[in-house]
């Protein structure tokens, strides 16, 4: 027995030591997109170039232990040079004027206004996780487990994830990559912003309307719609049917992290009546690719259960549901999960999901396209049994005992926060 007991201690510090000498490839918690053409950029008349080779990060490059401890992940992705317009704010989309600056855990953001007054967010390719460090972690020096989790993120996944929205027929904010160098437009912000590479996409709210849609009132954020409901009653509903789509979509790309902060609402008024349409934003956990021995112990459905790995087929659904699903769905028929995953089927066909990849950079889909693809498909096969999963799962949990993520300091009644239609039911 003291033999076991001894190889168990021996195999337990080999392990400790494993993880230490992982985790200690380097010291770095961040660090901007990496170029390989230009050696001083403060010197570089960028005015005169249309685009620039760069790779979004070489900060999770690894060596095989690395790989083995901590996952493959994206690591050759990100560190994978591709061509990417420059852009100036003066020039872009007529004109873009910073507002102020955004409040992400993780990413680096600028909320932008054109002249038509519609809003836009510049936000970081590259992330900065320190505000995601558990202080343990810090004080153990195993930070760089929770650093070098970004390389799980693709770096291109919301321009995919874009481009297969088109085919779903499912609202997205239309992200476009592009490297921003210093410039007088960035003003205060400028020795933070300038120089990096971003993701310009339209933002979740707007008074001014920018989508396809006709007699939009305004795009607005969840708890600005909760608090219209708390004002208009039964004038406003949401449409079940797109949300229950979208998050069927959700599933087939591996987007885990959809809480109620990464939705907009279009607004589209006819009569007396007020439809809200979602609109899924903040796509940086799509195709979220985290693998390796560290990773799968922490990933565990017993450990933390929302974070899923981009896997063939789902494992665990319970970790995908979330407050806000139930919120908004509960109640709704298994037969309207049921006609979206069928209408999501037959609209991502596999010369579809492959033809999507072409918005990707060639190295990019030569590293990437083949596995994700087989993925979606995959996910696509069972997408019915998962809806089915999905309907059951928010019966079960039922509705909320505590408000929304985001909506705490909302001004609406009690009423209004175990379900959006609840407050309908108090007044009959």
């Amino acid at each position: 027995m003291k033999k076991v007991i001894a190889l168990i201690a021996i195999l337990l510090i080999a392990f400790i030591g494993l993880i230490y000498w992982s985790v200690s490839s380097t010291d770095k918690d961040f660090q901007t997109c990496h170029i390989e053409e230009f050696e001083d950029l403060e010197k570089i008349d960028f005015s005169k170039h249309d685009s620039i080779k760069i790779a979004p990060s070489t900060l999770y490059q690894g060596d095989m232990l690395k790989t083995l401890m901590q996952g493959e992940n994206y690591r050759k992705t990100w560190a994978t040079p591709v061509e990417v317009p420059i852009a100036f704010l003066d020039t872009l989309k007529g004109g873009l004027k910073v507002i102020k600056e955004g409040g992400g855990k993780q990413t680096h953001s600028l909320k932008l206004m054109n002249p038509e007054g519609i809003l836009f967010t510049l936000r970081s390719v590259t992330k900065d996780p320190k505000k995601l460090v558990p202080e343990m972690a810090e004080t153990l020096g195993l930070e760089n487990i929770i650093v070098d989790g970004i390389s799980a993120q693709h770096p291109y996944g919301a321009i995919l994830a874009a481009e297969l929205s088109e085919i779903a027929e499912v609202m997205h904010t239309h992200p476009q990559m592009l490297f921003i160098p210093k410039q007088k437009s960035l003003s205060k912000y400028n020795e933070k912003y300038g120089n990096r590479l971003y993701l310009l996409e339209y933002e979740t709210e707007s008074e001014k309307n920018w989508t396809s849609f006709e007699n939009v009132a305004e795009i607005i954020e969840t708890k600005d719609l909760q608090e219209l409901k708390q004002e208009k009653g039964e004038m406003v509903s949401i449409d079940r049917a797109a949300l229950i789509r979208v998050r069927l979509f959700d599933l087939l790309i591996g987007d885990w992290d959809r809480h109620a902060e990464q939705w907009g609402w279009i607004l589209q008024e006819n009569e007396d009546e007020i439809k809200a349409i979602p609109l899924a934003g903040d796509r940086d956990n799509a195709f979220f690719n985290l693998s390796g021995v560290i990773p799968s112990i922490i990933t565990n459905k017993n450990v933390e259960p929302l974070v899923r790995p981009f896997e063939a087929k789902i494992d665990y659904m319970p970790g995908l549901v979330y407050p806000f699903d139930r919120y908004f769905l509960i109640d709704t028929p298994q037969n309207t999960y049921e006609e979206q995953a069928e209408y999501l089927q037959k609209a991502l066909t596999d010369s579809k999901i492959d033809d999507a990849f072409k918005v990707w950079p060639k190295a990019i889909s030569e590293l990437d396209k083949e596995d994700i693809s087989l993925k979606i498909k995959s996910r696509r096969d069972h997408l019915k049994e998962y809806a089915r999963s999905f309907h059951q799962i928010v019966q079960e949990k039922g509705r909320l005992t505590e408000a929304l993520k985001g909506s705490d300091n909302a001004e609406i009644d009690e009423n209004i926060i175990p379900c959006f239609e609840c407050a309908g039911e108090a007044k009959k």
